[in-house]
């Protein structure tokens, strides 16, 4: 069957914080939803929307217990539950966040045995295909060892290459284990789609930084050359040219779909002291991604989208709208999300801050009552899914 993926995902975000009193809390977005108890009406949400592809995954600080050992008791249910209802997950293995112990991403030792918990999966459920090993590196690093919101909290140039260098790693040993289980595995690296404005003529440089920054998540998982600058800084902090030509040799971008991401938030204005603050769709998706597509020229899917009532619903039609144009002018897009499924908690601050603030994101709220974008996107779907088939550009997955 050939198909275009009209996606959603159910937020299973999982990072530890500190809370204001100095202890570690988890974040589990799986809870605070109430999919632990709802799971099974939830999978009939995703079947009523009419969508066929899920982004989905298992909490990895639950299952993955210790060297080689698991818990797959929920993954096991839930993931024939998915099978049973027709139900093609795109398998999210690790979000923002690791199990106790192996403490954060500063640890050497995580890469290595991630790729181990990756192949237990694949091995564990060989029919699978579609998988997003690590969601959003670059947030993933940047949140945890740059602004020092999660896990280990840290604020250096120095922790944002040790954690990037270690994440990208247990991304692509990750990949290798999977297709050593699943040769016809495909992986859809969802990643924040960025772009950095100057506010001034001082801040220009410092855009000009962000802005090859903002890549090299990408640039050393697909083993891309990164550019003098960047290199530069790699080394500078940390990375070694053993490391770093490391990825030059794993050739894993055949195997991939580059995930793009995109919010109101991927838009920054830089100030001339070197703060930040969103933009807006300044440029907008269509732009954004097309900067990434020109970039790494490999097929391309809209993998993250969504805005609070009561804009959502005009968001939804120009997200859609910028996506369509890309295929339109011949750039292989293979899908389209709205993230999430259902309302989300506490991400109005990043998850930083334990408040249990529901967010007015999802398809559905936290009661399971369809909201306005629901109605919308369920409608979209329903309209372009056969008109996308039947088009003769662009590249469609076959499953």
């Amino acid at each position: 069957m050939s198909a275009f993926m009209f996606a959603t995902g159910i937020e299973n975000s999982y990072p530890t914080i500190k809370l204001p009193d100095g202890t570690t809390h988890r974040v589990d977005e799986l809870a605070k939803t109430g999919h632990y108890e709802r799971w099974r009406e939830d999978f009939a949400l995703v079947k009523e929307m009419g969508i066929e592809f899920l982004r989905y995954g298992p909490q990895y600080y639950r299952v993955h217990l210790g060297p080689n050992q698991y818990d797959w008791a929920f993954t096991d249910e839930t993931f024939a539950h998915l099978k049973e209802l027709g139900i093609t997950p795109l398998v999210d293995l690790l979000h923002f966040g690791l199990p106790d112990w192996l403490g954060n991403f500063q640890n050497p030792a995580f890469p290595e045995h991630f790729a181990a918990y990756a192949g237990a999966f694949a091995a564990r459920f060989p029919d699978l295909q579609f998988y997003t090993p690590i969601n959003e590196i670059f947030v993933t690093v940047m949140f945890s060892a740059q602004y020092g919101w999660w896990n280990e909290c840290l604020t250096s140039d120095l922790a944002f290459v040790t954690a990037l260098k270690h994440v990208c790693r247990a991304g692509v040993l990750a990949m290798q284990a999977i297709l050593a289980v699943q040769p016809g595995a495909i992986f859809i690296q969802s990643e924040s789609a960025e772009y950095f404005h100057p506010e001034t003529p001082a801040a220009r440089p410092l855009a000009n930084f962000l802005n090859q920054k903002r890549f090299l998540s990408l640039d050393l998982t697909y083993g891309y050359p990164v550019s003098v600058v960047m290199h530069e800084y790699l080394l500078k902090n940390g990375m070694t040219d053993e490391e770093y030509h490391w990825f030059d040799d794993q050739n894993i971008k055949a195997k991939c779909i580059m995930g793009t991401d995109y919010y109101r938030t991927n838009e920054r204005m830089v100030r001339a002291d070197g703060s930040t603050y969103p933009a807006g769709d300044v440029f907008g998706y269509y732009v954004i991604a097309k900067q990434y597509y020109d970039r790494y020229r490999m097929p391309l899917m809209h993998t993250e989208t969504n805005m609070w009532e009561p804009d959502s619903v005009g968001w939804l039609w120009r997200q859609w709208a910028n996506a369509y144009r890309l295929k339109q002018d011949g750039i292989p897009l293979v899908g389209f999300t709205w993230y999430s499924l259902l309302d989300q908690v506490d991400w109005d601050t990043a998850l930083r801050e334990n408040n249990g603030r529901v967010n007015p994101l999802g398809l559905y709220d936290l009661d399971r009552k369809m909201r306005p974008v629901g109605r919308a996107y369920q409608r979209l779907i329903a309209q372009w899914k056969d008109v996308l088939v039947d088009e003769s550009y662009g590249v469609h997955i076959n499953y």
